[in-house]
Formats: structure tokens, C-alpha cells, sequence
């Protein structure tokens, strides 16, 4: 990984990496690269905090997710697992804990775009998260599994509402009732990644797609793009329609929408501003 242009040392720690560039990307890593950055060891308190940490900073406009070593993140620490109690009264159980204060589906729910870069095997709850990301690219070499039929679990935290989404009810029981691996080749066919990237190339593929995003799209559109993609999936076409209608007259109260046109006849970038509040 490059230098970062700015690294928040309120954020940064072992387990996960955070750097902002000056063009407008932060970049989270996972990095357990001697546990293959399994979900565990404080993993989910650091990495929801680098996406708070994201979410608040008006300077940035996406975030690119990626892990360190060979891995992007291979579920669940095993180690942990072992020890997991399952049963608790009025309080959390040990694998509350090991998921964290937050379930995968909390990045569906981010203003700002998440693009995955999948470096490596992307399993259990590591799957999950990468298919709550907006977009996913991944590496040549990289592996998906569900793994949680083959462990003893069920399609937890969300992947059984994300996954038939993204590629098809079958397709989806498919992978989660064999729990076999999928390369990346099929990963792209299948719907679960945008494209097949060289190992080495992987990350800045990713990177140059988000500052593409950064330097050429509203943040407030992106905002309000995302709650729309997300909810409307629970909506019939007609709700969605008319929430459609709705927002699109509020955008057109903002200051984006007159330097979109302008800058598309001045043929220069826009220079949209940063997004605050609530949309």
C-alpha cells in the first residue's frame, strides 16, 4: 500500500488501517493478515469505527474496503468460535461479542459509497460484509464461500436478504446449501462482483474507480441514490415510483443540480459540495 495522504491516529490501530487521500477516498483495511483478518480481536469495534470516521468527514466522498495479506477476510476467527457460548440470558451472547455492536447490513445504511476490493478468500461473515459494499471488484486469485452449512450455522446476519438479491434465489440456495467455492471468474458471472482484477492491480483498480466517483458525482445525489436503491428493494414499484418523485423535487432545490448542468456546458469537472446533515 502507497503512503497515505492523512491517517487518523484516533482510528488507526493493529487490526484496522484508515487513511484519507486528497482525492476524497478513505481506505479501510482489514489487517489480520496472520489470521487471514477473521472477524475478531476487536476487528469489528476498529472497522466500525473507521466508517464512522468516514461518514463524518465532509472531505470524504467514498470508501474502498480492502484487506491486508492474502486474504480479504476468511469469516469468523475460528479461535473464537470454539470457545462460543450460544445461550444467554437478558444479555448478549459470545457471539454478539465476536460480531460486534453492528451487523453487516449497517454499510447498506452509509451515505457515501463502499467499494470492496476482494483480495483474497472472502468467507462467512467476511462474505457477508463484502455483499452489503455497493460495488466489489476482486482479485484474480480470490475465493467466495458461504462456509456456513459446512460449520454447523445458518445464512446469518443478512447474507439470506442480500445475497438472492444481487444473484437470483437459485443461484443464491446454490451457494449457501453447498457451501462450495467460488472463483473469481464465476464471481463476476454470477452478479456477486463487478469485474476480475489482476492480484497486483486489484487495489488501485478500485481506488481509481471510487475517485472517479469522488471527482465526478454529488455527494448529496449519491446520498439519497443509495437510501433509494436499499429501501425500494422492500417496495412495490409504485411506492417506489412516487418516493421517487418526491426526491427528485428536493433535488432540485440543491445548488448540485445547477453545477451539474453547468459544469456538463463549461466541459469541466464540477465542483459540487461536500455533503452535510441528513439528506
Amino acid at each position: 500500500m502507497t503512503v497515505p495522504d492523512r491517517v487518523d491516529t484516533d482510528i488507526q490501530s493493529a487490526v484496522v488501517l484508515y487513511e484519507v487521500r486528497d482525492t476524497g477516498v478513505a481506505v479501510v483495511t482489514l489487517n489480520r493478515p496472520e489470521r487471514m483478518n477473521a472477524w475478531g480481536d476487536g476487528l469489528a469495534a476498529a472497522f466500525y469505527a473507521a466508517l464512522d470516521s468516514a461518514e463524518a468527514d465532509p472531505a470524504v466522498r467514498a470508501v474502498v474496503l480492502t484487506g491486508s495479506g492474502r486474504a480479504f477476510c476468511a469469516g469468523a476467527d475460528m479461535g473464537d468460535l470454539s470457545s462460543i457460548s450460544g445461550t444467554a440470558i437478558g444479555g448478549d451472547t459470545d457471539v454478539d461479542k465476536l460480531v460486534g455492536e453492528r451487523h453487516p447490513l449497517f454499510v447498506t445504511t452509509l451515505r457515501k459509497p463502499v467499494i470492496a476490493a476482494i483480495n483474497g478468500a472472502c468467507a462467512g461473515i467476511g462474505m457477508t460484509q463484502a455483499l452489503m459494499c455497493d460495488v466489489r471488484f476482486v482479485a484474480r486469485s480470490a475465493k467466495f464461500t458461504t462456509a456456513f452449512a459446512r460449520r454447523g450455522l445458518i445464512a446469518e446476519y443478512g447474507i439470506s436478504w442480500i445475497l438472492p438479491r444481487l444473484i437470483g434465489v437459485s443461484a443464491a440456495l446454490d451457494l449457501l446449501l453447498s457451501g462450495r467455492k467460488v472463483g473469481a471468474e464465476e464471481a463476476v458471472e454470477l452478479g456477486l462482483a463487478k469485474e476480475v482484477v489482476a492480484d497486483d492491480d486489484l487495489l488501485q483498480r478500485a481506488i481509481a474507480y471510487a475517485e472517479d466517483i469522488a471527482a465526478q458525482c454529488s455527494p448529496s445525489s449519491l446520498a439519497v441514490i443509495k437510501q433509494q436503491v436499499y429501501s425500494d428493494i422492500m417496495r412495490d414499484v409504485v411506492s417506489a415510483s412516487a418516493r421517487a418523485e418526491t426526491l427528485m423535487h428536493e433535488s432540485l432545490q440543491r445548488p448540485d443540480v445547477i453545477e451539474g448542468i453547468t459544469s456538463f456546458f463549461e466541459k469541466r469537472p464540477p465542483q459540487f459540495p461536500p455533503l452535510k446533515g441528513q439528506c
